[in-house]
């Protein structure tokens, strides 16, 4: 089973969703980066399950404890381990389906690759899971900060269903997407999708849609040209999280309705002397490699699976059963995805930043 991710800013996740907790390793941080507790935690609050009325009822604090790689305030360059208790874990309610797969859930793929399954909350393959990847990301995020790259990814909530945000990423005001629950920066959509989630929910049903993303401050220079593009490496991340279906960035797939003469990307010098592009339809990836232009993307997220209405299903035996979830569920994914799109991004960017320049600090101010 792969649980590692990344190549030399390596983390691990590890745990499942209704067991003692969940934990990463993450192997190769640089030594004296600045720990900073409160701003992971921070980060984990946005993903915390339980923080408004559109989330699941669990309750988790989601404060990390240190474990090791860290001395007198900074890592070490040993391996960093964070341990997240679970504190509101009810294996209990998850009794009536050992025997039977839930749709569109991995109960059955699980079970046919391993021969046998936590059922649950799904066990590993839980999106309780994806709060090691967070935990990871706000280190990588510490790391990118602390040397003064620039780099910065942020994410937000772009559609709910049919109801969509229209402007570019430029005309978004960034400290309107945490000013409410669904993250989406546009504060009258944004109580539109709340009222189309909740309605969803008291239907015992859920929707989907997309969460966009930008990463500014980008060098020119990273990324490979053959089978570590930049942008191959984010869709490979990205598309790893629970519930995603989709991934385009720059034009993407309305990319395919623009004639070449349009779509490509004149180059020009500005003041400076720096090599910059007049549009940006590549989305600041070209032959793989950043051009130094804004990377922007989307991500498509499906219905959450579990829902609280009879759905057709069989056991292990094969026999027709109908099952109902239980519990406490999300009926939208898209706001706690935020901050895990964000997360994953960023352990991208630190692998590739470590990649081209080395595990010293004061690398990054020679480039």
């Amino acid at each position: 089973m792969s649980n590692r991710f990344g190549r030399r800013f390596v983390v691990s996740t590890w745990g499942e969703s209704h067991g003692p907790g969940i934990g990463v390793v993450i192997d190769g941080c640089p030594a004296g980066v600045r720990w900073d507790e409160d701003y992971i935690a921070a980060r984990l609050a946005r993903r915390r399950p339980g923080q408004s009325r559109l989330t699941t009822r669990r309750d988790e604090t989601d404060r990390p404890q240190l474990q090791s790689g860290v001395f007198e305030g900074y890592t070490t360059g040993t391996p960093i381990a964070l341990w997240i208790p679970n504190a509101d874990a009810r294996p209990q309610d998850y009794e009536h389906l050992r025997d039977i797969y839930r749709p569109s859930h991995a109960d059955y793929t699980y079970e046919a690759k391993y021969g046998r399954r936590d059922h649950a909350g799904g066990g590993r393959s839980s999106a309780r899971e994806t709060a090691a990847r967070v935990a990871a990301g706000a280190v990588a995020e510490l790391f990118l900060q602390q040397i003064g790259s620039g780099i910065r990814c942020r994410a937000w909530v772009e559609a709910v269903e049919d109801l969509r945000l229209t402007c570019s990423w430029e005309q978004i005001d960034f400290e309107a997407i945490d000013a409410n629950e669904v993250r989406c920066p546009d504060p009258a959509l944004a109580q539109r999708m709340a009222t189309r989630i909740l309605e969803a929910r008291k239907a015992g049903d859920t929707l989907g849609g997309v969460v966009a993303g930008v990463i500014t401050g980008l060098p020119a220079g990273l990324g490979e040209p053959v089978f570590d593009k930049l942008h191959a490496r984010l869709g490979y991340a990205l598309l790893g999280i629970n519930a995603a279906k989709g991934f385009e960035y720059g034009s993407g797939f309305a990319g395919t309705r623009l004639r070449g003469s349009v779509h490509n990307d004149p180059y020009y010098a500005d003041e400076a002397g720096r090599i910059r592009t007049r549009t940006n339809h590549s989305g600041g990836v070209q032959g793989g490699i950043s051009t130094g232009e804004a990377l922007d993307f989307r991500v498509a997220f499906k219905p959450v699976a579990t829902l609280l209405r009879p759905q057709e299903s069989v056991n292990r035996q094969g026999e027709s059963v109908i099952v109902e979830g239980r519990g406490r569920h999300d009926p939208c994914v898209l706001p706690r995805a935020v901050p895990i799109v964000e997360a994953m991004a960023a352990l991208v960017l630190a692998d590739f930043v470590l990649l081209r320049l080395g595990n010293r600090l004061a690398d990054w101010a020679n480039r």
